[in-house]
């Protein structure tokens, strides 16, 4: 597997607004997703643990599902929801605000979701290559190419972003799926109280989750034991109270972007020296990592 990613972040970026037809979508499947996040990795526990560790619990955003056809389920705010006997499953991902960003071959930034992590200049992952670098991203689309389904390289290959997938042979040491038989307790989760969840549906649909909405799935992520519907409450609690006291630039840069942000797909309105200025300002200055630039 062989990719060409610099001037891309296809897989980064939620680009249906610039190329509606072309864009794929992870919202296909027998579970769509309660949210509109565009290619939301899913996390371990282990990552989870290891971002809250780093004191970016507020990155991360949980995912519920619809139900499948032969689900068990349980009703939050009267909806049913994919569950494991009576408890509500989810994932747990990295948050994408808007940023002003020119992927794909744009010659224009304009103001799309995208990856916490990714610096809007660079193009680049802040934590790429680091031990925070979630598996999922390392890998991909290595589980896309040995299903024979289409990746994001290729779907940006088809609306003009040039050459992406320079070899589509699977690495030979590609992890388990995140959503296979061994999942349970170490990529989807069960919530382990569903009945404190009143209210959550309608935040996730609305992408208005409070800090303390997102702190309960992450704590009951960290607290999950892997192959088990069980949850260590102790590990739980101090996991959730963890999550919802981080203040990381990451989070303090979901705020400032989001309030600075124009509709999906508008145009910056900014010139490269301030749209730069600002990045660094809002992320460099504030503490996120710097990426090396594509010529290294």
């Amino acid at each position: 597997m062989e990719l060409r990613c610099e001037g891309c972040a296809g897989c980064c970026v939620d680009w249906r607004p610039l190329a509606p037809d072309a864009a794929g979508s992870d919202r296909a499947g027998d579970r769509p997703p309660l949210d509109d996040v565009y290619d939301l990795a899913p996390l371990t526990r282990d990552e989870v643990a290891a971002f809250l560790d780093d004191g970016l619990g507020d990155a991360l955003v949980p995912r519920l599902f619809e139900p499948a056809e032969r689900d068990a389920t349980v009703s939050i705010d009267g909806v049913d929801v994919a569950a494991a006997r009576d408890r509500p499953v989810f994932m747990i991902g990295l948050r994408k605000p808007p940023k002003p960003v020119a992927p794909i071959g744009t010659d224009e930034p304009r103001w799309l979701d995208a990856c916490v992590f990714l610096d809007p200049t660079t193009l680049q992952c802040r934590i790429h290559g680091g031990d925070l670098y979630p598996r999922t991203c390392a890998t991909y689309p290595g589980h896309n190419l040995e299903l024979d389904a289409e990746t994001e390289c290729e779907r940006v290959e088809a609306a003009g972003g040039g050459d992406r997938l320079l070899d589509d042979e699977p690495p030979d040491d590609l992890p388990a799926p995140a959503f296979g038989p061994q999942a349970l307790g170490s990529t989807v989760f069960a919530y382990p109280d569903p009945d404190d969840l009143d209210g959550v549906v309608d935040q996730i649909r609305t992408d208005s989750l409070t800090a303390d909405d997102r702190a309960r799935f992450v704590g009951a992520a960290v607290g999950s034991r892997p192959g088990s519907l069980s949850v260590d409450r102790d590990r739980m609690a101090e996991a959730r109270a963890r999550a919802r006291d981080a203040d990381s630039w990451a989070g303090r840069a979901i705020r400032e972007w989001t309030e600075r942000a124009g509709d999906d797909g508008d145009p910056v309105a900014l010139e490269p020296v301030p749209r730069d200025r600002l990045v660094r300002e809002l992320e460099d200055d504030a503490g996120a990592p710097s990426t090396p630039g594509w010529g290294e």
